[in-house]
């Protein structure tokens, strides 16, 4: 695109909604052309379409597929995403979703990325195209396309379980960073400087990432650093923590304490300690994150940071249905978080 194309393309996104005629122009093709490749009809040269596709990224632009349905169908929507379902975390912010929105003639419309950013601009679009009230999804990262989607509609937008930026329109959760620090400054006050970290894909949970950062950032308030680390490519499950704590410890590295991404992989460490005969805290500390329930049924309930998921989920649509107007400037909800102090560190 040449410079005056492009200085269009960011007057379009920055004063409204872009409309099809928009797509049409940016594309060189009819606006006829231009619905035809929204609404897949027809046959369209592959060169067109995908100048066409490629216009419809650069300007965020979302399509109408309310358009014939009853008005208050698609005014009555929240549309909701998360990057997992089978995670008890979403599953208890979801339980909040529901909780804000009891009593209110607004139903959630749900899609799950598994963790995925290009999915997660899938859903977005496709939810923005029935013309939600409000979208809540998770974090505040996502991808360009995304983003401009999201800032165009001009719905409330929710980002929730991080607070650590600026939202789009209403972040509600914790600082993950903070929370990171947080366990470094209560491991060693336990008397622990020798501390280790087991971890999962960051790619996949950024959150986990900035908790590290925190963790680091808190280890070296004290001049204290990281003695060793283990992180595994996929998810975190208890399988994982078993096998990433296992793998840390095989070396015979000197280590006092872990601090695991999550209370999954803390569990899956507790149990490859009972396996192993080591003893929890006094041969080794394990401490955790979230405050699951299944860390607290262990034989010795889990150290670990609770953060308040039902809260965040009830919170967010709350504030979103106190008005239609989105948040000038953007607006920080936290939520905060604690230690459970347990009995493994």
């Amino acid at each position: 695109m040449d410079r005056r194309t492009i200085e269009e393309v960011e007057a379009l996104t920055s004063t409204g909604t872009p409309k099809l005629a928009d797509v049409a122009r940016l594309a060189n093709v009819s606006e006829n052309t231009a619905s035809r490749v929204v609404r897949n009809k027809g046959f369209i040269a592959a060169e067109t379409r995908q100048r066409v596709n490629e216009a419809i990224e650069k300007l965020g632009y979302v399509p109408n597929r309310a358009a014939g349905s009853l008005a208050s169908s698609s005014s009555m929507i929240i549309g909701v995403i998360l990057p997992s379902l089978s995670n008890i975390v979403f599953a208890e912010v979801l339980h909040g979703i529901h909780a804000g929105l009891a009593g209110t003639p607004y139903q959630p419309m749900i899609g799950v990325t598994d963790y995925g950013l290009v999915k997660e601009q899938q859903l977005i679009s496709s939810l923005l195209a029935w013309k939600p009230a409000a979208i809540v999804t998770t974090g505040l990262e996502h991808t360009d396309a995304a983003r401009r989607m999201l800032e165009a509609s001009r719905v409330r937008i929710a980002e929730l379980m991080d607070i650590d930026n600026r939202p789009i329109d209403l972040a509600v959760g914790l600082s993950n960073r903070e929370a990171g620090r947080a366990i470094a400054r209560h491991l060693m006050q336990r008397g622990y400087s020798k501390i280790a970290y087991v971890g999962h894909d960051w790619l996949a949970d950024r959150r986990s990432h900035a908790r590290y950062l925190g963790l680091c950032e808190g280890l070296s308030e004290k001049g204290l650093a990281l003695v060793a680390e283990n992180r595994i490519d996929g998810p975190s499950s208890t399988l994982s923590g078993r096998e990433a704590l296992a793998r840390l410890l095989v070396d015979g590295a000197d280590i006092e304490a872990v601090a695991f991404s999550n209370d999954d992989m803390a569990v899956g460490g507790f149990m490859h300690c009972l396996a192993a005969d080591i003893s929890v805290p006094d041969k080794l500390a394990l401490f955790g994150f979230n405050g699951l329930e299944i860390g607290q049924a262990l034989p010795k309930p889990l150290s670990t940071v609770l953060s308040n998921r039902f809260a965040i989920g009830k919170a967010a649509v709350e504030h979103l249905l106190e008005s239609a107007e989105r948040s000038d400037p953007p607006k920080v909800i936290d939520t905060g978080f604690a230690i459970i102090e347990g009995a493994t560190a």
